[in-house]
């Protein structure tokens, strides 16, 4: 997505540990998964604890357990022709530990789950097989523009 293209994004912050990245990094991940084609958009993230995503996921996913990130869809396009793609949930002590666990920075996984959310909020999905590889190139291209790897390989 080109600097011309407006991003209005709200960043609010229920947890701040272990590493949580800043508003200025989220924006950058998230315009790398918006496609060309989408004039502005509005997003919002908020960073949570264990407790609360777990909480969230239990109520919407029927899966009682702390999740790293969470996709709400927004309402859609304003009249002002600004598309309001919805909310990511992501949660700071999972992706710490996942990150770890993978042997990643945590900057590369807050990108990557950054990315992945974003992409849900555009209709993407991974239940499928075919739907889920193309998720993930979607996913490698975005994070190759950022200069992240390839969270796959």
């Amino acid at each position: 997505m080109s600097a011309s293209r407006r991003l209005v994004l709200e960043t609010r912050y229920a947890a701040r540990k272990p590493w949580v990245p800043g508003p200025a990094a989220f924006e950058r991940w998230a315009r790398a998964a918006l496609p060309g084609k989408l004039p502005a958009a509005s997003l919002s993230i908020i960073v949570v604890g264990s407790a609360r995503s777990r909480a969230l996921n239990a109520h919407y996913r029927g899966k009682d357990r702390a999740t790293n990130v969470l996709s709400f869809a927004g309402a859609g396009l304003a009249p002002d022709g600004c598309r309001d793609l919805g909310e990511l949930v992501i949660c700071a002590p999972v992706v710490a530990r996942e990150a770890q666990q993978g042997r990643r920075s945590r900057e590369a996984h807050w990108a990557h789950l950054t990315v992945h959310g974003v992409l849900h909020l555009l209709g993407e999905d991974h239940e499928r097989d075919p739907d889920a590889a193309r998720m993930m190139a979607l996913e490698v291209q975005a994070l190759e523009k950022l200069g992240f790897s390839d969270p796959y390989a």
